[in-house]
């Protein structure tokens, strides 16, 4: 069932991507003109690359980590609440990756 989850998740965060990143392009091409399809293909491996390394909050958390420690507070623990289901590795391998080489398809 914890598949399941997952992989829906995983679904609805690539189909936000798509949508916000094809509106995006689209902005983009509308502004300074160009061809609206290498611009979409650029656009998903950057929103791909960022989702990749900041898709599990462990940036915010190690921004943090110098405070915490001022304050004698422990480093922050990952908690399995919140309904997330998958974890910084499943974004980058199911959300991240997949962007990534759509954008690489389109451009070459």
């Amino acid at each position: 069932m914890t598949v399941l989850k997952g992989l829906r998740e995983a679904l609805v965060l690539l189909v936000i991507g798509l949508v916000v990143v094809a509106v995006a392009a689209g902005v983009w091409v509308a502004v300074s003109g160009g061809d609206f399809v290498s611009r979409f293909g650029i656009a998903l491996m950057v929103v791909g690359a960022l989702l990749g390394v900041t898709g599990d909050l462990t940036l915010s958390r190690v921004g943090m980590l110098g405070a915490r420690a001022a304050f004698g507070l422990a480093p922050e623990q990952e908690t399995g609440g919140g309904g997330r289901v998958l974890t910084g590795v499943g974004i980058f391998l199911f959300v991240g990756l997949p962007l990534i080489v759509v954008g690489i398809m389109l451009i070459s």
